[in-house]
């Protein structure tokens, strides 16, 4: 089930990337993904939660990228490092369907697939902030 819940935050991804750069309408977007890429019914609902779950709660995770790494203003951020971290921020404070060591592992994962050379390292160093500021 991993492998599968790892290709439905691929497609979240993919999906909140696109909505961010280009301001495609973000059902629109999730849609055409999943009919790209044939995801079995749970993890399509896996993806479309992650999904709907980082923007109806986008202002608040990027106040929190904001407070644990203030030397990026978000909007500078790189867009796949900015929803890598949205996407990751949801799971571990608000979703809370995964453990935390596994959440930031996964968005770990999807920053050296898709990230820059140093984006691994940025997202990991985040996260860790975030979940540590957490669990207090």
């Amino acid at each position: 089930m991993a492998g599968i819940r790892r290709k439905a935050r691929i497609i979240a991804l993919q999906a909140l990337f696109e909505v961010d750069s280009v301001a495609h309408d973000a059902e629109e977007t999730l849609n055409r993904l999943l009919e790209e890429t044939s995801l079995p019914a749970e993890a399509a609902a896996f993806a479309r939660e992650l999904m709907r779950g980082v923007l109806t709660n986008r202002e608040r995770i990027d106040n929190m990228i904001q407070t644990h790494a203030p030397a990026w203003p978000v909007s500078q951020l790189a867009a796949i490092d900015r929803n890598i971290l949205r996407l990751a921020i949801f799971e571990i404070l608000l979703n809370n369907k995964v453990p935390v060591r596994a959440a930031i592992n996964e968005a770990v994962e999807l920053a050296k697939t898709f990230g820059s050379e140093n984006s691994p390292r940025f997202i990991n160093g985040v996260l860790g902030t975030v979940s540590a500021q957490a669990s207090r």
